[in-house]
């Protein structure tokens, strides 16, 4: 395989730190220094930590090089990548042999580590001059403007545009959100920072992708604008790009299909700034994504507000969740309580790690939760090869049918046929892991544990693995 690498120049203004150099080259080529940005984390003490990212092929090389003083001890996570590395002083030197995201932490520190994002190469990027592509250089953009200049014949061509193309340097959107037509790309090159929130209303046939980053951090007007909103549309693609500290959910979906998430990085500091969110949705494809957010990092819901109907046919794939508050993997909670509920049905998480899941609250502990509320039924879910590392605060699993009165006029319905399958968790288990009915009508029903292991040790009952299971939960087996 040939080996390839493609770095990006930060534009004037971005803001970076200073706690790490890092540097990436070929095999035997000449070492490319990287901009080392600032990206937010953790709710409970915001603070700041580092971020890279470049587009590799091949065989990589990379030199990490701490400011601060001596690396007496690292750790590249996931630890499931298995990456070896040469330490000298207070350098670092490992290769890459496939794109990648990782953590490195430095003498312990959790917080003050440095993200690395080794994206794939990008395919069939756009050409900024083709005559079908809206080119916006640096500056202020009204969203109005945009769209008027996106549905107008081409002076060059008279063509309408089709591609909306973000070229390097910083862009802000002065009304905070751009709203994207159908039959549209937004294109954000590497090397690009937008200032504001991409809308998807109504709409289909939508690609948002690029290698560049969505900034949203301390001047935003409202609290409320997600990264990326997709609000009762179809067939949208989000693929590549970077966002930063949204004031609510990095990507929301409502009442929206076929939609396909695909190398997607976030930060997030605030409350109920989840990661990825769906309420009443279908087909929805998430693959390669790694997520650090200050609540759930997947949520998965039934109706919500305005958007009403069961959700289905989902899939997390080949993914890195950090949660530094709430969960993992979450679903359930919400519902049509008014009437008779919500299924969430045909789910699947499949070769998963698990990075963080920290939650002072007993209610929300589970780095991966199913809580059925507001008459919900939850039904036909598959976890297989999650990997769980050690993680500050909570429990591995909660199962339960509930009723919070946080956000639920009513308790859930049901939960049945649940399998976890090569579930693989490195830590204390101190916390007991809940599988709890909630009375003799709404019971959980089949949860099926087929080598689960727990520091290594295969569990193969309830007492082994520390389950709590009440008198409501049923047919709830162990096997190798």
């Amino acid at each position: 395989m040939i080996n390839r690498l493609v770095v990006y120049k930060a534009p004037i203004g971005a803001i970076g730190r200073e706690d790490f150099s890092v540097s990436v080259r070929t095999p035997g080529g000449s070492w490319e220094e990287l901009f080392v940005y600032e990206a937010k984390v953790d709710m409970h003490q915001v603070r700041p930590t580092s971020m890279v990212y470049f587009d590799m092929e091949g065989t990589v090389e990379v030199m990490i090089v701490c400011r601060n003083g001596p690396v007496n001890q690292a750790v590249i996570r996931p630890l499931s990548a298995n990456i070896p590395f040469d330490r000298n002083d207070n350098v670092i030197l490992f290769a890459l042999d496939r794109p990648r995201k990782l953590s490195i932490e430095i003498n312990g520190e959790r917080f003050d580590n440095l993200h690395l994002f080794a994206n794939p190469m990008e395919e069939n990027a756009p050409w900024p001059y083709d005559p079908n592509v809206l080119l916006l250089n640096s500056g202020i953009h009204r969203s109005e403007e945009i769209s008027r200049l996106s549905e107008k014949p081409s002076a060059l061509s008279g063509n309408v545009p089709e591609i909306i193309y973000f070229a390097p340097g910083i862009h802000v959107l002065e009304e905070n959100v751009l709203s994207i037509q159908s039959n549209t790309t937004v294109y954000i090159a590497g090397g690009a920072i937008v200032a504001g929130s991409l809308v998807c209303e109504r709409v289909e046939n939508v690609v948002i992708r690029g290698r560049g980053i969505l900034y949203m951090s301390d001047f935003l007007k409202t609290t409320y604008l997600r990264g990326v909103q997709i609000r009762f549309s179809k067939h949208i693609s989000v693929e590549g790009i970077i966002t930063l500290d949204p004031p609510h959910y990095s990507i929301y979906i409502g009442k929206s299909e076929h939609v396909r998430i695909r190398n997607f990085k976030s930060f997030s500091t605030r409350g109920w700034c989840d990661g990825i969110d769906m309420m009443a949705s279908s087909h929805i494809d998430i693959d390669d994504v790694f997520l650090r957010t200050s609540d759930d990092c997947i949520a998965i819901y039934g109706s919500r507000g305005d958007y009403q109907g069961d959700t289905r046919h989902v899939r997390v794939r080949n993914s890195v969740l950090w949660a530094d508050v709430a969960h993992a993997l979450n679903m359930g909670i919400h519902g049509d309580h008014d009437r008779d509920g919500d299924v969430i049905e045909d789910i699947a998480f499949e070769n998963i790690d698990i990075l963080e899941h920290h939650e002072p609250q007993v209610n929300y502990w589970g780095a991966m939760s199913i809580n059925a509320g507001d008459k919900n039924t939850i039904r036909n879910v598959t976890y297989d090869a999650i990997r769980v590392e050690e993680f500050e605060l909570g429990q591995l699993l909660d199962i339960r049918v509930v009723w919070n009165k946080d956000y639920n006029p009513a308790a859930g319905n049901r939960i049945e046929n649940i399998t976890f399958r090569n579930i693989a968790y490195n830590g204390a288990n101190t916390n007991p892991n809940r599988i709890h009915g909630f009375d003799a009508e709404r019971v959980v029903e089949g949860v099926r544990f087929i080598n689960l292991r727990i520091n290594g040790e295969l569990i193969l009952n309830s007492d082994k693995g520390n389950f709590d299971i009440n008198e409501y939960a049923y047919g709830i087996s162990f096997s190798e």
